[in-house]
């Protein structure tokens, strides 16, 4: 027999485990899943205990017949797949897609790639938990189910190319309720009384607001005004409401009422109160708080996340240490840190720092509901692997989020930082103001995390109760109560945790999918529902109730983490969710409002042959469309709920190349374009510039290597390349050397999606705007004459 097998999910995971092991071992990857529930096709038996019907994934035939090759010759075969539900499915369907014997294969599990890890995984080798993988299977098979249930119903009352999904329309519900929040709200007016005060000539001043009446009954020092506090890892600028002060002055006849009152009287301090506060360090992160201060801070979407971290924990080449696992499994809900990690933090915090920054043992916290226990929370493997000290081996994303979670792991483990408070009550003439101050006394494990900006604290000056201030300004001035604010990725991913939609390892998936489904935008950061997501999203809450609850969807949860523990039947959870399911689903096909059939009247007749115009919807929203189709096919898009009218082709002296009509400017989704008149018979097009003249390739100064003539620069989707200027006789075309290459000219504007600096690139329709991070961060957007000014640019 040869050496042992070991199966991992990617090469660069194999490529770091590889170097913890002897000869005697040979690791390759499956490159994920290897098989699925098949495409096209429900692929479930519902009458025989939904029995899944697998098959091989395409594509990954030839790594299956290289890893069965590889399995015949092995003495032992090691499945090592992520220690999670998807990890063990990985690894059932590997047994079974390469017919191994029981006595053959063994599981193998760690929750960070080190060799103590790795080595103690393999020492403590045993078979794949059954309860794991009837917990993936039981979602797979519900979103299955779902999936290929509620679309077709879609298809046939709303418009083709719709879908549904079990969790994603769940969390769609909860943008599209937001937005109906949004639109339902009405601004209440109130006005703010602020007075500037100093208790010197020479001091600045400090801010006091007016909150009561003497005569009132005094508020608690935490209701003062009616704002929310928000804990550290939500959006906190995002999710503060702005509500009314609890003493709320209504117009401004009540606010020059009061500042009447005022005129010259002196502003008195009547009461103050001073107190330390300990403000404890955060825990590490789990998977949602990661990706929430990746949100606010890196500007990192979820998915970027977790696509950088899966880097960080696979592995990143660290010069002669060679492939180096930088952190633990990044998806977790778990605040658990081994012991000997904890360890090793602490005797890094007592090396750089005196012992006023270590506590006397080490810090703990409590778990969140349902935790897993068994899994660690996501730190760095070493805290010795300073990011400062490995930067250069990063990229700059790697880096920003390696440091954001190292950062978070070595605070979490250092004293409290404390503050002195300071809360003054300020008499003016029977008008209570109130001061508070905020000073740091010590910054404990704000050393490393960073002290969090307060825009309310100010510094106060010694004063004592009988103080005369001395007036600097007193100004009212008149608000609006807002709206909720629309979800961030940020909130959004705490939401789904708060309520129980989905696990850490589905965040990132729920929020991508409801985006490519045109659902939901995200502009300027936040979800917006398109009008389609609220058409689809409405019907599915007024027929499918119970699916799209999020308690119901909440306890389905639960019912999968029982199965994972051995404490529920897993084909019951399906036979009890199927029930109620397929009695939803029978409803809907008699009762959901067919929209296809009765489409709502557009008001205006067809232009071309005079029919009535009328709504319909596709994936990609509303339109309006001629009542005589398939005879007439006119259409007119919408924008904003207003119809977009077509413009005219602009004539020009261009001859087409192909058949030679007159060539005309057509406007398309990606700007003005030249296009053969002979449209549909003649498809030709040609890229214009920004002087609507045809972009004409650039000489390359290379000779062709098949018919001697000129090599020309040509730009594609995928960037510029050589192409031969015979052609189409010639059709010869080659990647474009790196010494022709044109580097991108550097701006001072920040990319909106993650605030990196853009770059002016050039395209096969002229300059355009790029992120400098690409491929990491994929925004483009136009040059214009603002991008010169450093304003953010006009986004394609």
């Amino acid at each position: 027999m040869g050496k042992s097998l070991i199966i991992v999910e990617s090469p660069a995971k194999a490529r770091t485990i590889n170097k913890f092991l002897g000869r005697k071992y040979t690791v390759k990857a499956s490159m994920g899943h290897v098989r699925d529930l098949p495409k096209g096709k429900l692929g479930i038996d519902v009458d025989k205990d939904f029995e899944p019907r697998y098959q091989t994934i395409r594509g990954r035939g030839k790594i299956l017949a290289e890893l069965k090759k590889a399995a015949k010759k092995a003495e032992k075969v090691y499945l090592a797949p992520d220690p999670d539900r998807e990890g063990e499915a990985i690894a059932w369907h590997l047994v079974h897609a390469l017919n191994l014997d029981e006595d053959k294969a063994f599981r193998v599990a760690f929750n960070q790639i080190t060799k103590a890890a790795v080595l103690k995984a393999f020492a403590d080798a045993g078979k794949v938990s059954m309860d794991k993988v009837n917990a993936q299977q039981t979602r797979r098979i519900l979103d299955r189910l779902v999936g290929y249930k509620l679309s077709p119903l879609l298809w046939a009352k709303i418009a083709k190319g719709l879908s549904a999904g079990r969790v994603q329309s769940v969390a769609g519900r909860l943008i599209v309720e937001r937005e109906k929040e949004i639109r339902a709200f009405k601004p209440e007016e109130y006005w703010k009384i602020v007075a500037l005060l100093k208790k010197n000539d020479d001091d600045e001043p400090f801010k006091a607001e007016f909150v009561r009446l003497a005569d009132e009954e005094r508020l608690p020092a935490a209701a003062d005004r009616g704002t929310e506090s928000t804990d550290a890892d939500g959006d906190d600028e995002a999710s503060k409401k702005s509500a009314r002060p609890v003493r709320a002055i209504p117009d401004k006849a009540g606010a020059d009422a009061l500042l009447e009152r005022l005129n010259e009287h002196p502003f008195v301090v009547v009461d103050l109160d001073k107190s330390r506060k300990k403000q404890r360090a955060l825990p590490p992160f789990s998977t949602s708080t990661l990706q929430q201060q990746a949100s606010i801070r890196l500007r990192f979407s979820a998915k970027k996340t977790m696509l950088i971290a899966q880097q960080l924990y696979e592995g990143v080449e660290l010069g002669s240490e060679g492939s180096t696992g930088l952190i633990t499994y990044m998806r977790t809900d778990s605040f658990h840190v081994a012991p000997e990690a904890l360890d090793e933090c602490r005797d890094w915090i007592a090396g750089s720092f005196d012992e006023r920054y270590l506590p006397e043992k080490p810090n703990t916290f409590a778990a969140r509901k349902g935790a897993q226990a068994a899994h660690e929370a996501v730190r760095p493997t070493s805290t010795l692997h300073e990011p400062d000290k490995i930067k250069s081996h990063l990229s700059s994303d790697q880096y920003s989020l390696y440091k954001l979670i190292w950062n978070r792991f070595v605070a979490s483990q250092m004293t409290p930082a404390q503050f002195d408070h300071t809360r003054l009550e300020i008499d003016a003439n029977g008008l209570i103001f109130v001061a508070k101050g905020k000073a740091l006394v010590f910054d404990g494990h704000m050393a490393i995390g960073g002290i969090d900006r307060d825009k309310e604290a100010q510094s106060l000056p010694a004063l004592s109760e009988k103080d005369v201030l001395i007036r600097h300004s007193v100004d009212a001035s008149q608000h609006f109560t807002q709206p909720p604010p629309r979800y961030s990725e940020a909130t959004l991913v705490k939401a789904l945790e708060r309520k129980g939609i989905g696990r850490p390892s589905t965040y990132a998936n729920i929020i991508s999918t409801i985006q490519d489904r045109g659902y939901v935008t995200l502009k300027e950061r936040k979800f917006n529902a398109t009008e389609l997501g609220e058409i689809v999203i409405d019907q599915l809450v007024a027929h499918f109730p119970r699916l799209i609850d999020t308690g119901f969807t909440s306890q389905l949860e639960d019912n999968l983490d029982s199965i994972e523990t051995g404490a529920a039947e897993w084909l019951q959870v399906l036979k009890e969710f199927y029930a109620i399911f397929a009695v939803d689903l029978e409803k809907a096909y008699e009762n959901m409002t067919d929209l296809k059939a009765n489409p709502e009247p557009a008001d205006r007749d067809c232009d071309k042959c005079g029919k009535p115009m009328i709504y319909k919807l596709n994936k990609r929203g509303r339109f309006i469309a001629c009542s005589g189709y398939p005879d007439c096919r006119n259409t007119i898009s919408l924008s904003n709920g207003e119809p977009v009218e077509k413009k005219k082709p602009i004539p020009t002296d261009e001859k087409c190349t192909k058949c030679g009509a007159d060539m005309v400017i057509r406007s398309g989704p990606r700007g003005q374009f030249m296009a053969c008149s002979a449209f549909p018979k003649c498809r030709n097009t040609i890229s214009i510039g920004k002087d609507l003249k045809p972009i004409k390739p650039e000489k390359s100064g290379v000779s062709c290597d098949k018919c001697g003539a000129d090599m020309v620069i040509k730009f594609s989707k995928r960037g510029p390349f050589l192409a031969c200027s015979a052609y189409p006789k010639c059709r010869n075309a080659k990647p474009l050397p790196e010494e022709l290459r044109e580097k991108p000219k550097e701006t001072d504007v920040d990319c909106p999606d993650c605030g990196k600096k853009l770059v002016i690139r050039k395209g096969r329709r002229g300059e355009f705007l790029a992120c400098s991070t690409y491929p990491a961060c994929r925004y483009t957007g136009s040059v214009t004459d603002k991008t010169k000014d450093d304003q953010p640019p006009k986004e394609n």
